[in-house]
């Protein structure tokens, strides 16, 4: 098939792109940069300059390549994650994210029907966002928390609007765990070793993962098999922060994670961070396993944090 990838350049895209050349697809790919076409050239891919927050680029670009898919990797994060994360103003701190995930996303859906591309795959989001009530561990059919009134709201919002636009176009929503491997923690580790990412609470809170590379796996079945719907991108082993924050730390050669009472993180980090780590909810994987025939290379962040921080 040919696949067009927007955010290609991206730090999943990286990994996408090339897996996809592997698998004999034609492959156009967007960044917003020109000094990033060469490596896309390099991946085997065809190096577009796209903005995602252009209509009219978008459009260009889609009608251009004529695609059978694209697949919607589009984030600023790359950008707005250099140096410490604002965790506290996540409003502030994934703006042009969310403008991607809400305004990028209808530029890409009217690309894709004006040029008559038949098929459609997102990225979204599944790690610690599930409704804090009942078990820990979520499915596609539990809501998400979207937490009204705070900081975060925006953001989770943006990745809510997403996937309804994209589910009633039919298409399919990756919501992937959150992502760990090259490129993908470097802020955290950074945060562990200047001990700076304490514990918050009980740290009962669960957490979803994902290597990259398993992320980007499940994105090339859901591309070949013309996948519909949502599927739970995460590995098996989701689990509260009190196992994989200090675990996190051994693995980067960093001291044991402080801990912080909640008052005091909710003043110095933020709602977010307190939701995460106190009553977060993680995600079960097995409608991906079971409907896409994905199997995760990394089952559990155990195995997957000793490989990459080692």
């Amino acid at each position: 098939m040919h696949v067009f990838v927007a955010g290609g350049s991206g730090v999943l895209g990286r990994r996408l792109v090339p897996r996809l050349v592997a698998r004999g697809h034609r492959v156009t790919a967007t960044t917003t940069s020109k000094a990033k076409v060469r490596l896309l050239d390099e991946m085997g891919a065809t190096g577009v300059v796209m903005d995602g927050l252009d209509a009219a680029s978008v459009g260009t670009a889609v009608a251009s390549a004529q695609p059978d898919v694209i697949v919607h990797q589009m984030t600023a994060i790359s950008m707005t994650h250099a140096g410490k994360p604002d965790i506290k103003h996540p409003d502030k701190w994934f703006a042009i994210t969310n403008r991607l995930r809400t305004e990028g996303t209808d530029n890409l859906l009217a690309a894709a029907q004006a040029a008559g591309v038949p098929h459609f795959v997102a990225q979204g989001y599944a790690s610690w966002n599930g409704e804090p009530r009942g078990g820990w561990v979520k499915t596609e059919t539990d809501p998400p928390n979207l937490m009204p009134g705070t900081a975060s709201h925006p953001l989770l919002l943006a990745l809510k609007e997403a996937e309804d636009k994209v589910l009633e176009a039919g298409g399919a929503v990756m919501r992937y765990g959150s992502f760990y491997g090259p490129g993908a923690m470097d802020d955290q580790v950074t945060l562990l070793r200047k001990r700076q990412y304490p514990l918050v609470g009980d740290g009962a809170g669960y957490m979803s993962w994902i290597h990259l590379d398993d992320a980007a796996s499940a994105t090339v079945l859901a591309v070949e098999k013309k996948a519909t719907g949502t599927f739970n991108v995460v590995d098996d082993e989701p689990a509260p922060a009190s196992q994989w924050l200090p675990y996190m730390a051994e693995c980067a050669g960093a001291k044991k994670p402080r801990r912080v009472p909640v008052w005091l993180a909710r003043l110095l980090a933020g709602d977010q961070a307190v939701v995460m780590m106190t009553s977060g909810r993680g995600f079960s994987n097995a409608k991906a396993k079971r409907e896409l025939g994905w199997t995760p290379h990394y089952p559990s962040w155990r195995q997957g944090f000793k490989e990459v921080l080692a």
